[in-house]
């Protein structure tokens, strides 16, 4: 039993609140037994036993669990049309004082993207993007706002000269940019999610979860929209049912709450 996945699955969520249950199994044990095989640990019964009593090994597991890969402006073909649809509608709609979530905000190049496609519609100062995560070393990631050079390439010129200064090999962005978004902890398959939203950004990480548990996640989503409001999701999702869960679709990546 000790040695047993649904134990460890149990484990975890007693320690940590994530429920293993909702990602693809086969995906994430493999990725869990590549952990522990790292540690030279044998068994998941030990495994937890050290979660529970090293608080780095902790935070590694945390942090290794959650899926964080993120750039600025990934796909920019998609953010054009942000640029060119999106938020006029948006504004058009609702003016411009707009409440927009980053769901799933990994290291933050979500947020900090979102800021300066608003900054071209709206003044800077009138800007507020709520970003959320579960990892929280991943959320200190993201308020630190240093990122490497391929992170950035696809940030506009003009953006990239404006609001981000060389360190070293990484890059810095400004604080500016950073005042802009609050940061906060969020289970997306367990917390409760705002309300009143005119536009939910949460891309390429559903891709992870189980069918039910995206299912689930599109539809809270829906809950939390505002009618007119828009979800941006990522290139590699889509969603099958999306009329039945209330969406209609603008194209492959945009849908908006009638």
């Amino acid at each position: 039993m000790a040695y047993d996945y649904e134990y460890f699955k149990k484990e975890v969520y007693n320690l940590t609140k994530i429920d293993l249950n909702a990602y693809k199994e086969k995906q994430m044990k493999r990725r869990i037994d590549t952990l522990i095989s790292k540690h030279k640990v044998v068994g998941y019964d030990n495994y937890v036993k050290m979660l529970k009593t090293d608080k780095e090994m902790f935070e590694e597991f945390v942090s290794y669990l959650t899926i964080n890969v993120s750039e600025f402006y990934r796909n920019p073909e998609q953010w054009e049309l942000m640029d060119k649809d999106i938020i006029p509608e948006l504004i058009k709609k609702f003016g411009k004082n707009l409440k927009i979530w980053s769901a799933a905000c990994s290291t933050g190049d979500e947020p900090y993207s979102l800021v300066m496609a608003l900054s071209r519609h709206i003044p800077l100062n009138q800007i507020k993007i709520f970003a959320t995560d579960i990892d929280k070393q991943i959320l200190e990631k993201a308020k630190l706002g240093l990122y490497n050079a391929k992170s950035i390439e696809n940030v506009p010129a003009d953006f990239k000269k404006k609001y981000f200064e060389q360190v070293g090999a990484s890059y810095r962005i400004s604080d500016e940019i950073k005042s802009r978004v609050e940061f906060k902890q969020h289970n997306l398959l367990k917390d409760v999610y705002p309300k009143d939203v005119n536009m939910i950004v949460c891309r390429n990480v559903l891709i992870y979860f189980t069918e039910e548990a995206k299912d689930e996640v599109f539809r809270k989503y829906n809950d939390s929209l505002k009618n007119g409001g828009i979800l941006f999701i990522g290139s590699t999702e889509q969603i099958i049912n999306y009329k039945e869960i209330g969406y209609d679709r603008k194209n492959s990546f945009y849908y908006v709450k009638p």
